[in-house]
């Protein structure tokens, strides 16, 4: 699901008539950009709602299966790279443990000792997704390796519902992806290693979603690790002794969420579940895929959802529509603009759905509405630290900049984009790749 912008975009310049290609882009780059290590805003939300969504995260796992107790790190925690560490994991991890003490009020601490609790081993793609296909990187317990992992296959070594408490634990990340996808994996498997290890569609606000909009950890997030490491609570805990002590840990470390208001949000079904999980599968049929999609879709509109689960639900079908169906692409992120415009608190999500309706809005001709929603969508995205998509709806307002006949403001803010850009997509030739798809999207002259 990372880097949806860049995906949708090919199959969207499909579904134009095919235009004399542009003479090749030829730019001098940058050095490469990156943000500070801030949050992208606090929780919002009342901690009546907080209360229920850290029952569910601490006491579940994505699969649906439920853990009997409470499990953390006790004491303070230590963190290691193990191999070869591409060159921004080591400033990326400083800036996220310095946000975990800092927010969390977690102790932990890098360390170069043989040994530590948590140990983060870069590894080529290809290794990883033998071992977990669909995976782009993840968290295990009580192993410390690659090569233990590998021994450890297929016992209870890596059952997390068998812990008492955390003591090692290990992460696994690609060593070959874009600094921005390193990053993103080291955020949420590191909170997984300290933390929740389920999911929630319905959570706005959190990577704790498999719909991987955020890309860092949100202030909900580190309000919520924050309650896993509270003094009030501990290791081996029934979830009922959990949640009798949240609503006092809760008023004391997040006072602003001491207030009535918010819907408490049914479960999500496990038959919307599966029907996304199908439609986001890279090994399954296009067909099956887009059914796959609209089943959701439907599922959600029968159990009247609103906001974050009906806009993922359209964002994936408008996807599965480019390439095959523009019209239906267009009006399925049309209808997931307006879920997510609802509330403030998914304006990102939002901003996920402004790259898609760019590149409608440029195939148009129509500069104007390009730039408008470019303008609305850059702040967001810088906001909530996604260099990609920030990049590419820059890409978007330069190209349609240039249809103004503004080429020196275009040509600037392209520039601009180049050093967020090899954060988002990694070499200069991936960026190219997206500079080029973008001014090949040609204005389409309207019918007299």
């Amino acid at each position: 699901m990372r880097r949806l912008a860049a995906l949708a975009l090919a199959a969207l310049t499909a579904c134009a008539e095919a235009p004399p290609q542009p003479e090749p882009i030829r730019l001098t780059f940058p050095e490469m950009r990156s943000f500070a290590a801030t949050s992208p805003g606090p929780s919002t939300r009342p901690n009546s709602e907080i209360a229920l969504d850290f029952v569910d995260l601490a006491f579940r796992m994505e699969s649906g299966r439920e853990l009997p107790t409470f499990t953390r790190f006790e004491g303070p925690i230590t963190v290691r790279i193990a191999g070869a560490a591409p060159p921004t994991l080591l400033p990326d991890l400083n800036g996220l443990l310095g946000r975990l003490r800092n927010e969390a009020r977690i102790d932990i601490q890098l360390t170069n000792a043989p040994q530590a609790n948590i140990v983060i081993e870069p590894v080529p793609t290809r290794q990883l997704q033998r071992v977990a296909p669909n995976a782009a990187c993840f968290v295990v317990p009580r192993v410390q390796s690659w090569s233990e992992l590998r021994r450890a296959r297929g016992t209870s070594t890596l059952d997390w519902a068998t812990l008492q408490t955390r003591t090692r634990a290990a992460i696994f990340l690609p060593v070959d992806a874009a600094p921005q996808e390193i990053r993103d994996c080291l955020h949420e498997e590191l909170a997984q290693a300290l933390g929740p290890l389920n999911d929630l569609y319905r959570l706005p606000d959190s990577v704790f979603n498999d719909d991987n909009i955020h890309a860092v950890l949100t202030g909900f997030d580190m309000l919520i690790l924050r309650t896993f490491y509270a003094p009030d609570l501990q290791s081996g805990m029934s979830q009922a002794q959990v949640a009798s002590q949240l609503p006092r840990i809760l008023a004391r470390i997040n006072p602003r969420g001491q207030r009535s208001g918010g819907v408490i949000p049914s479960s999500t079904s496990r038959d919307w579940i599966n029907a996304i999980e199908t439609a986001l599968s890279g090994g399954t049929s296009s067909n099956r895929r887009r059914r796959a999609a609209l089943r959701a879709v439907d599922i959600g509109q029968r159990l009247g959802w609103t906001g974050t689960r009906e806009g993922f639900a359209h964002y994936a079908f408008g996807r599965l529509q480019l390439g095959n169906d523009a019209s239906l692409a267009l009006g399925a992120f049309n209808t997931a603009g307006r879920a997510y415009a609802q509330s403030p608190v998914t304006n990102i999500h939002a901003a996920h759905i402004a790259a898609q309706l760019t590149a409608f809005t440029l195939i148009s001709g129509d500069a104007d509405a390009t730039i408008a929603i470019a303008d609305d969508a850059i702040p967001v995205a810088r906001r909530h630290q996604n260099a990609a998509l920030m990049a590419i709806l820059m890409m978007f307002k330069a190209e349609a900049l240039d249809l103004k006949g503004d080429t020196d403001a275009g040509m600037a803010l392209r520039l601009d984009s180049l050093g967020w850009a090899r954060y988002g997509f990694g070499s200069r030739d991936a960026v190219i790749e997206r500079l080029n798809e973008i001014a090949s999207l040609p204005p389409q002259t309207p019918p007299s």
